[in-house]
This record gives structure tokens, C-alpha cells and sequence, in this order.
């Protein structure tokens, strides 16, 4: 995801501009990869991260790496440009695949950008595979099974549910750590490998991208700053009128 809030928008398509250095890990996905490093040190088994971005997006996975990941991939091609969530999802589910098996996938809840929380029980849908949102506590993993809790909008659930599965994780599960500068250091020349349309099960394009992607956006752009201000004078009377009658011009009452 963009870095920073200073983001500039393609004036032909409506889209963020994503092709910049100026990118960093979602934090919600930091909560996830602490699971899963709090689950590895627990269990055993290794820990693979997936991400899908520009050539820059190679930062993400090496901080990854400093963190305590043993693997990661990157899904970058110009095809791939301009998906929505759903889109997103199933490039990101042809990705899991070229990967190969897995027990676990776990995501962030959502993204701090987009926010639609969309992503991964889309991606299990794909995948065919049961999922669980909003996880906020694991209970108990045994070999077949794990019980999680997931955080509902009245109330707390507590779920068991088989493997292979896929989990959103809320921010609260864990205080993610700090990356490491020894592991940094000793995953320097760790290679990551990028995977194109090309590599994937599915290669129709019509599937990917803009094409696949049954929303689509009609128009963004940055707000605008203004730090206009307007002071009222008279008797509190007088100036609340005032107010009312400006809030009632800006269409804000």
C-alpha cells in the first residue's frame, strides 16, 4: 500500500499511481504475520508471505523476512493493474495456488486504504476453503483443528474450524514485534520470486485487473486542504443564526 497519504491519481483512469518506492507494509497485516510467527515458534512449520504490487512492493516482503518469515513471493504484472477487491481476491487465490499446499493462510482484516475487509473470505471462497473474520484470539490448534474467537458486532463467538482454512486477524490478537536487524541482515540475498499472469493455473486476462473487475472507479482524488476560517460576530443570538444558516448553505444540516 501507498506510504504516505501523498498519493497521485492517474487523470485518465481514476486510480491510485502505485509504481512509486514509497510503499509499506498494511498494518493490519502485521497483526497477522505476528500470528503467524507466534503459531510457527508454537507448532512448527514455515511461514510464506504473498503480496501483490509494483516491483517496490518487494519491500514489504523483505520486512517480511527481518520479522522472522521464511518465504515470499510477489505478484506483479501491468495485467494485474487496476482490480478491485474481487479481482484482487482471485489473482491473489491463482497466486496461493502457483504457491503450492498450505495449512493456514491468515490476512489482516483489511487494508487501511480501501477498507472493505473484502479480500480474504473472498479469497477462500476461491479457494474452496472455510474461513473465519475478525479473529481476536486463538484458543487451541491441534493437528486437524484450530478454535479461534472472532469478534462479532453484539457478541463473542467461539469457532472450531478445520484445516486448510483461511483467518482475518483484528489488530488486537497481538502487538506485533519490531524487524530484526540481524535477520535483516541475513536475509539480504534471500531471493524473491515474482510471478506474472503467466504463471498462473488460470491465464485468461479477462479474469485479472480492470477487466475482472465487475466495479469499477468512476473518479478519485486527494481532498482538498482549506483552512479558511470565519468568525462570527453579534449576540450569541445573532451568531448562531448564523451558523445555522451557513451549516444549511453548505448542506451540512
Amino acid at each position: 500500500m501507498p506510504g504516505s497519504s501523498e498519493v497521485k491519481v492517474d487523470p485518465d483512469t481514476g486510480l491510485l499511481i502505485r509504481d512509486g518506492d514509497n510503499v509499506k507494509m498494511n498494518p493490519y497485516d502485521l497483526f497477522a504475520l505476528e500470528t503467524a510467527l507466534r503459531l510457527k515458534k508454537e507448532k512448527g512449520g514455515e511461514i510464506t508471505v504473498l503480496s501483490m504490487g509494483p516491483q517496490a512492493a518487494k519491500a514489504v516482503i523483505e520486512e517480511a523476512f527481518a520479522m522472522g518469515a521464511d518465504h515470499g513471493a510477489l505478484l506483479s504484472d501491468r495485467r494485474f493493474g487496476g482490480a478491485d477487491v474481487l479481482a484482487t481476491s482471485y489473482a491473489l487465490s491463482q497466486g496461493i495456488k502457483a504457491l503450492g499446499d498450505f495449512d493456514l493462510i491468515l490476512c489482516g482484516k483489511q487494508t487501511t486504504d480501501g477498507d472493505t475487509a473484502q479480500v480474504g473470505p473472498e479469497i477462500s471462497e476461491y479457494l474452496e476453503i472455510p474461513a473465519v473474520a475478525n479473529v481476536t484470539k486463538i484458543r487451541e490448534v491441534t493437528d486437524e483443528t484450530m478454535t479461534v474467537e472472532m469478534d462479532m458486532p453484539n457478541q463473542l463467538e467461539v469457532v472450531e474450524v478445520a484445516f486448510p482454512c483461511l483467518l482475518t486477524v483484528e489488530k488486537d490478537i497481538y502487538q506485533p514485534r519490531l524487524p530484526s536487524y540481524v535477520l535483516k541482515k541475513a536475509t539480504a540475498d534471500r531471493k524473491i520470486p515474482i510471478y506474472s499472469l503467466d504463471d498462473m493455473d488460470d491465464q485468461d486476462e479477462n479474469n485479472y485487473g480492470l477487466s475482472g473487475s465487475p466495479t469499477q472507479v468512476k473518479k478519485i482524488f486527494p481532498p482538498e486542504t482549506n483552512t479558511t476560517q470565519t468568525m462570527l460576530e453579534g449576540t450569541a443570538e445573532e451568531q448562531a443564526k448564523k451558523l445555522t444558516t451557513t451549516l444549511a448553505d453548505l448542506k451540512l444540516i
